[in-house]
């Protein structure tokens, strides 16, 4: 786990195409009601980054976050996918679009899926009330790009 403090980046909105699956914190903490590992399961096995023929050469796969009811206690839709192409038609897939905006970039290397947790509980523990950033609960998403290396975006205000 790398506590390197987190990154201000400016990113210019993207659309990713994927599977989605609308979850909250509270059933993701229970193995028995957690729906994150199904959609990952599912968006691997199938192959799904391979099946989407307009996506960007090169793409990561991305983890994102949106849809929030509220903040991280409520309701959110998570879409595991790939970057596509602008004015692409996904039928056959959910689309999200990541809007244009500034994120805190938290890094972390190591396994999955125990580097992810870690870099999410480093997160709930930054955010405070009082703390310099405030996230904006719109949208967040992760960057596995096949390495061990793995990059949490969280858009906050300006």
């Amino acid at each position: 786990m790398n506590n390197k403090e987190p990154t201000l980046m400016h990113v210019n909105q993207f659309t990713v195409a994927g599977l989605s699956v609308r979850t909250i914190n509270l059933d993701e903490f229970n193995e028995k009601t957690a729906r994150l590992p199904g959609l990952w399961d599912q968006f691997v096995s199938t192959g799904v980054a391979e099946k989407i023929t307009n996506r960007t050469p090169d793409s990561p796969i991305f983890g994102v976050y949106s849809d929030y009811e509220s903040d991280a206690d409520g309701h959110y839709t998570v879409t595991a996918g790939v970057k596509i192409e602008k004015n692409a038609e996904m039928l056959a897939f959910s689309t999200v679009t990541i809007p244009s905006g500034d994120y805190l970039v938290f890094e972390g290397k190591g396994m999955m899926p125990q580097v992810i947790i870690e870099l999410w509980q480093k997160i709930w523990a930054y955010f405070t009330p009082e703390g310099k950033y405030q996230r904006t609960y719109n949208t967040d998403f992760e960057v596995h790009d096949n390495t061990a290396n793995f990059y949490i975006y969280i858009g906050v205000a300006s």
